[in-house]
């Protein structure tokens, strides 16, 4: 009898408990979007009345759970600013604290991304002592979401925001957190980041079922019940495995760094990548946040036919297809000799020129590169010109002369060329082409890029054809 009692008891004290569940994304030490309506989340008992409290205005807001004890509300959050807390009460309350309000971002892609700090095994980040020696900053907060494969959108994930230091900042992208750490010092806000990354990844296993519906002939879809040889390959797989789990947490934008591994279908890329957008920003539901993305660096893949240039070339077109968008270009700083470069600083500055200028408001930072506009042929000399130039162009060293610029005839063959600078833009001649009718710049795998803004922005490899 005394055991029953003992049962019935535990029973009673273990209904009375918070039966309020929130997702990894949702706890203590996170970082609010400010100035928006933030989305919470979670599930308590079918139909249970939930209340959530603020601590920044001490409103309440209630919502009712459904049937599967699912339930959402959206909190209206201040200008910058904490730490304050949220209670969260299906009856027994639940406190999150040391909460911030600032600016939030996501930052996803394959393993140029995904390399930490730290770096990787015998793979050094630039100025990585420096950067973990500050680190110590509690106004950065960091989410890591851990790898994971799945065939159904997860609701979940086991991680935790953690305050930034050298040992948490040690494991995250280094350029998503010098991203967050310049941004950070800029605004002079907190800004809270969440990774979702992994190396060797195609774009197709970052995006939803339903986003991949129009390449169905070309991509396969795996069953859901198909789970005896799983991949982070596999389409959809890493949608739900790393991104559903923190989809809907309100952002302001999302940095991309990805395309190594689809380089070999540089069309199809175009349309996956504006396709992947289009739907993440559909789900996220907080509006057309900016989407800033890091061109792939020069490298000479082994076994390769040699045209990842134009993988490079459809990231560049892409800009046209993609909504507020923006990307960095790196044709200066890749390695020959390594698919991972060192220095992702200057791509993390990059990124943030575009984030500044694009969706921050700054007047006068410079972050779009020159692109080619149209030509002019006169005589045996063709005439180049560029929108997002304003100040004129350059050679990495301002003295160094231009390379790897190629001009064809008629027949469609292409010819070493001298370019020179001009007042108009660039000027391109080869003495094998009397009548040139095409021009194209850095259409290699492999090369240092000499062209940039008079700001120092690098030219991305372009063509004036179409063949």
């Amino acid at each position: 009898m005394q055991k029953l009692i003992i049962s019935f008891f535990l029973m009673l004290s273990l209904g009375a408990s918070a039966t309020i569940k929130l997702p990894a994304v949702i706890a203590s030490n996170m970082v609010l979007q400010q100035r928006s309506q933030a989305a919470l989340w979670g599930t308590a008992a079918a139909n249970a009345r939930v209340t959530v409290t603020t601590s920044w205005n001490k409103k309440l807001y209630t919502v009712k759970a459904g049937a599967d004890g699912a339930w959402k509300v959206k909190v209206q959050t201040p200008a910058a600013g904490g730490p304050y807390d949220i209670t969260i009460s299906d009856g027994k309350p639940l406190t999150l604290h040391n909460i911030l309000i600032g600016e939030v971002w996501f930052c996803s892609g394959q393993s140029n991304m995904e390399m930490p700090v730290k770096g990787f095994k015998n793979q050094t980040i630039l100025h990585a002592a420096d950067i973990l020696m500050d680190a110590d900053n509690s106004q950065i907060r960091l989410f890591n979401v851990p790898k994971k494969i799945s065939r159904v959108p997860l609701s979940d994930c086991n991680t935790t925001w953690q305050v930034s230091d050298a040992a948490s900042a040690a494991d995250f992208s280094a350029v998503g957190y010098q991203f967050a750490q310049m941004l950070q010092q800029k605004l002079k806000v907190p800004v809270g980041i969440i990774e979702a990354t992994w190396g060797g990844t195609v774009i197709e296993a970052w995006m939803h079922a339903q986003a991949l519906q129009p390449f169905t002939n070309e991509i396969k879809i795996p069953a859901v019940t198909d789970t005896l040889k799983l991949s982070p390959n596999d389409p959809t797989n890493l949608y739900n495995g790393m991104v559903s789990p923190v989809m809907g947490y309100t952002i302001n934008g999302a940095l991309w760094y990805q395309g190594e591994s689809n380089r070999g279908r540089a069309a199809q890329y175009r349309q996956l990548m504006s396709a992947m957008v289009k739907s993440w920003r559909t789900a996220w539901d907080c509006g057309e946040w900016g989407f800033y993305y890091v061109q792939i660096a020069p490298f000479v893949y082994k076994g390769d036919k040699g045209e990842t240039f134009l993988l490079r070339e459809a990231q560049l077109k892409a800009l046209d297809d993609i909504p507020n968008s923006g990307m960095a270009v790196s044709m200066d700083v890749g390695d020959e000799t390594n698919i991972h470069p060192a220095d992702k600083t200057i791509i993390a500055k990059r990124l943030l020129y575009n984030a500044l200028a694009k969706t921050y408001g700054y007047k006068n930072i410079p972050y779009a590169t020159p692109v080619y506009k149209n030509m002019k042929v006169a005589t045996d000399t063709v005439q180049l010109f560029f929108n997002n130039a304003p100040n004129g162009l350059t050679t990495f060293s301002f003295n160094k002369p231009l390379s790897d610029f190629e001009v064809a005839g008629a027949d469609k063959v292409y010819h070493p060329a001298t370019a020179w600078i001009t007042g108009y833009g660039i000027a391109v001649k080869s003495e094998e082409v009397k009548t040139p009718v095409a021009v194209r710049y850095a259409y290699k795998d492999w090369l240092v890029g000499t062209l940039f803004s008079n700001e120092g922005l690098p030219v991305s490899s372009f063509r004036t054809d179409e063949w």
